[in-house]
């Protein structure tokens, strides 16, 4: 008897407990393709699915921006990187064992920093498996935290029920836009000034002394309004 979407489903939930993940969703990506970048043609047929993780960015971490990054900033935003990275690579090697296909894509991995676009924008795919919505900030943003988490992905063809998008956005919230220091964020997300957010990004990379470029300050205003953890969408 093959498992069920329950079953893996169930498996995936498993392997977000052991990997201190705080969600985790499946989105359909078969139409998506034309936003993939770097891949051969038709290599991407293989992978119907995205699994997407996250964790959740430490508050107290954020409370210590006041008008920029810091390293104490950019030391945690490295291991979080690290922490999914290392998450998607143990959630890949279970589906294989499976005799399944994946493909994980780092938590950090830019391609063109012009237009702060990687392979794969797990943003979006965070979207389409019904984690969050893309905010002003051009971030994904979530019930419970706002845009306070960092993101990964998993390419595969793993049999999972995809999750829908949701159907928000940031109402009536202008908090980002006011803490911008580079006014790249504007009332319609699709107006978000990417050559604006990747200067300021350069500039604070310089100043401060940090190496990578990082901000924050839009993630520190857009908090959501909890803290529980979530399992995953079905």
């Amino acid at each position: 008897m093959f498992p069920s979407f329950d079953d893996n489903r169930n498996l995936l939930e498993e392997l977000r407990r052991e990997t201190s993940l705080d969600l985790l969703g499946a989105a359909d990506i078969r139409q998506e393709r034309s936003t993939f970048q770097g891949f051969p043609t038709g290599f991407l047929e293989a992978f119907p699915t995205a699994i997407v993780i996250a964790v959740h960015v430490s508050a107290a971490v954020l409370n210590t921006l006041e008008d920029g990054p810091n390293l104490i900033y950019y030391h945690h935003y490295r291991q979080l990187n690290f922490q999914l990275d290392r998450a998607a690579g143990r959630i890949a090697q279970e589906i294989e064992r499976k005799g399944y296909s994946t493909l994980p894509i780092p938590a950090s991995q830019i391609t063109d920093w012009e237009k702060m676009a990687g392979h794969v924008s797990h943003k979006e795919l965070a979207r389409l498996a019904g984690l969050g919505w893309r905010g002003r900030n051009n971030l994904l943003v979530v019930p419970k935290w706002g845009a306070q988490v960092r993101l990964a992905s998993i390419l595969t063809d793993f049999p999972l029920q995809p999750a829908h998008p949701m159907q928000t956005d940031c109402g009536s919230c202008q908090r980002c836009l006011a803490i911008c220091p580079a006014s790249a964020i504007k009332m319609q997300a699709t107006a978000f000034n990417h050559s604006a957010c990747y200067h300021q990004l350069r500039e604070f990379s310089r100043t401060r002394h940090i190496g990578q470029y990082v901000c924050g300050l839009c993630v520190k205003v857009c908090p959501g309004a909890g803290s529980s953890r979530t399992s995953i969408s079905s």
